[in-house]
């Protein structure tokens, strides 16, 4: 309807320039409708007889759009635009052959419809006008004589790098345009800004074809799951799974973790409307060592897909000790208790000092006369811990360097340090003036607030899914144990949460307004928190003696605390598990024993393969990040490796680290199979190409000559025989004779 009313398609007007042909100037064609305006008025107003001044001014409007109408023709109107020479410019064609594509609409895979789209009406069409290269693209893209021998087989659909192929040939022959014929199921995360840069430097235009629907009626596709890199034998970890559905909506579903094909844990949850969601599910890590998981959503019946319904995930369960440093003011109950509910944990390892008197301390654990001084006089020294707990001890029972060290350790060394209220710390220890205040994921008040009236500890939204506080696997079990806890024996009113921080539990006194009980946050390269109370004895001592409920909660607050603190060497790699790629990208921060940097190390990955062989990557400074180092492998099996890095310097084996990941081949189509039309209607608007669905793309062989790419010629394209003015100059003037026939002035 456009074309037949305006001559030309809509990419006509949108990209090309309106000009006036006409050798006269612009001010004589606005002085003759404004003159021609003037003399219409004067003349309707003098022969308008018993017309009232509302239907006198329809009848000049009427007239005077007329006449504008005919001077806008006579001042020749065009557009100019830039289109491509035909049999001058080549076309590049590029078919998705990924396994995605092999899914069937309408009793046909989309393959099949964009083959008979290409072969039966698109590339004759485009063939009269152009030259016409063939691809056939998954991982890449790969020249093809014709379309006989393209079956939907490859693994992954990387757009971006076969725009860059296709791209990077612009310098050998004249591309005017990229036609895309896809799903737009790309397992990248799109096109990159270096791709689409690169395009718009060549001012090529990528057009797209969109085959398959925007979304299953009737799916749940789970779109990521979170899962710590690392962490400590036997600990409790949550899952957090994302996820969308279509056609569910209200039914009961399940999380499912599972390890080798074991079950592992559940959570059962009611699915919402057609929107994002996500859940989590708690699982044990189990021993040391690399653990692969499948997590996701239990397939339900009637799901036209049910091969995106889970994830592979990698955990790397770390060997030995983590050592907590434990620094307390006063002997009291909470001291005795927390000491006691670590015993048995065979990842922590707890050394304390207690002052006793005034001058004189009691060391539990760690080496002899290593806290003579009451605390580690040292950063090498204090930096040997993984995390530090400070309890009711006055700020100034530390020096200013000792403050800053402290602040350092979570800062710079990327520890954990947990504060716990008592008669001597926090704003009742004067801490509010010290730098350790910044670290504090809460706001101290100026006034003292120590109270040793009981009160109950009541979860916020956020601790009913932390790790932290959950004492049962079952979510809703686990608030009803929460909710049968004796009360706290003391708390501190304390602040407002900083920005960042996140309260998991709220102190509640009887007929008393609630505060922050327990708070964390991340700090620098670590982690600090809050604990407003020194009363959770009482959850030991008030409940029966084969109760875990006090030792749970400690173990899993302290593991917390030091699971993810960094050694002197720090490893990681992106993406712990490849889907259907093999690329693997290390990077290691190499630091001394005071966790600065360092620049002048060697760094090695031995990388353990699936066949049981080995290979070493070395990894070379980054000359932008001193005391980062990085490398590239490639993982050409299936399985999986397990990465460990050492570093060293002149003096020796400065530290090592492992990490681990996965490659899985198959399943990376598996994701995000309906049409993913954002993706291709940006990337076409990002280029200046055009968007189509099947049925639409037989305006692509018109609208493909538009270009700015290639070899072009300026064509000045005619507006003044545009089918829509000739209309509304018959429409006005056949309008203006009725309206004087119905007024009875014919």
């Amino acid at each position: 309807m456009f074309e037949m009313l305006f001559k030309y398609p809509p990419a006509i007007f949108s990209r090309g320039k309106f000009v006036l042909l006409s050798p006269w100037p612009v001010w004589l064609l606005v002085v003759l409708a404004v003159a021609a305006g003037a003399g219409l008025f004067w003349h309707v107003n003098r022969s308008s007889g018993a017309l009232s001044r509302v239907r006198s001014l329809v009848i000049w409007g009427a007239q005077t759009v007329l006449v504008a109408i005919v001077l806008f023709m006579l001042w020749h109107p065009a557009i100019s635009i830039a289109r491509l020479r035909p049999q001058q410019n080549v076309i590049a064609v590029l078919v998705d052959h990924s396994r995605s594509m092999a899914l069937a609409e309408d009793g046909k895979s989309r393959l099949q419809a964009a083959t008979e789209l290409l072969g039966g009406q698109l590339l004759p069409e485009l063939g009269k006008k152009f030259q016409i290269r063939l691809y056939e693209f998954g991982k890449d893209a790969v020249r093809v004589d014709d379309l006989k021998g393209v079956n939907p087989i490859d693994n992954a659909t990387r757009i971006g790098d076969s725009l860059t192929h296709i791209a990077g040939e612009a310098g050998t022959m004249p591309l005017g345009a990229i036609v895309l014929l896809t799903d737009g199921g790309d397992n990248t995360g799109g096109v990159d800004r270096e791709t689409i840069s690169q395009l718009r430097q060549l001012r090529v235009p990528v057009h797209t074809i969109g085959f398959g629907p925007d979304h299953y009626n009737k799916d749940v596709e789970v779109e990521d799951v979170a899962v710590p890199a690392r962490t400590l034998k036997n600990s409790r970890v949550i899952a957090r799974v994302a996820f969308r559905q279509h056609g569910f909506e209200n039914q009961k579903a399940r999380i499912i973790v599972r390890e080798d094909g074991k079950p592992l844990a559940q959570q059962e949850f009611t699915l919402k409307g057609d929107v994002e969601q996500s859940q989590t599910v708690l699982f044990n890590a189990g021993a040391e060592g690399a653990h692969s998981y499948t997590i996701g959503v239990e397939p339900l019946a009637g799901e036209e897909n049910v091969k995106n319904n889970a994830v592979a995930r990698v955990v790397n369960v770390t060997k030995g000790k983590r050592r907590i440093l434990y620094v307390e003011g006063e002997p009291r109950w909470e001291y005795k208790f927390i000491r006691r509910a670590l015993e048995d944990d065979e990842s922590i390892e707890l050394v304390s000092v207690v002052r006793t008197t005034q001058n004189k301390t009691y060391q539990q654990g760690g080496r002899d006369g290593e806290f003579d001084q009451g605390f580690p006089p040292t950063v090498e020294g204090l930096f040997t811990y993984d995390g530090l707990i400070i309890g009711s001890m006055e700020a100034n029972y530390f020096s200013i360097t000792q403050q800053n060290m402290i602040r350092d350790f979570a800062d710079r060394r990327g520890g954990g340090v947990l504060f716990l209220a008592g008669r001597f710390a926090l704003n009742e220890g004067g801490y509010g003036s010290t730098p350790i205040a910044e670290m504090l994921p809460l706001r101290l008040p100026g006034e003292k607030t120590w109270s040793r009236d009981f009160a109950e500890a009541q979860l916020t939204d956020a601790g009913k899914e932390s790790v932290v506080t959950r004492l049962e696997e079952n979510r809703d079990a686990n608030l009803a144990r929460w909710k049968k806890m004796p009360l706290l024996a003391n708390y501190t009113a304390l602040g407002t949460p900083k920005p960042g921080a996140v309260v998991l539990m709220n102190v509640v006194p009887p007929g008393k307004r609630p505060s922050p009980l327990l708070a964390i946050q991340n700090y620098g390269h670590g982690r600090t928190a809050v604990l407003a109370t020194a009363g959770t004895w009482r959850w030991k001592m008030q409940q029966d003696h084969a109760d875990k409920t006090h030792a749970s909660y400690w173990q899993q607050l302290l593991r917390w605390l030091v699971a993810e603190t960094p050694g002197q060497v720090s490893g990681a790699t992106p993406r712990q598990v490849l889907s259907d790629e093999t690329h693997v990208p290390f990077r290691a921060v190499i630091r001394d024993k005071t966790y600065q940097t360092v620049a002048g190390a060697t760094a090695q990955a031995v990388v353990s393969q699936p066949d049981g062989t080995s290979a070493t990557v070395d990894l070379k400074p980054d000359p932008l990040e001193p005391g980062t180092y990085t490398g590239d492998y490639t993982a050409d099996k299936a399985g999986a490796y397990v990465a460990e890095i050492v570093a060293r310097d002149e003096k020796g084996e400065i530290g090592r680290d492992s990490l681990t990941f996965r490659r899985e081949d198959g399943v990376a189509e598996n994701f995000n199979s309906s049409q993913n039309k954002e993706l291709l209607e940006k990337l076409s608007a990002d280029t200046n190409g055009n968007y189509y669905t099947p049925s639409k793309a037989k305006r692509l062989s018109e609208e493909i000559t538009v270009s700015e790419a290639g070899i072009t010629a300026h064509d000045n394209l005619d507006l003044w025989d545009m089918p829509i003015l000739f209309l509304l100059a018959i429409l006005l003037r056949g309008g203006e004779w009725l309206l004087r026939r119905k007024w009875g002035v014919v």
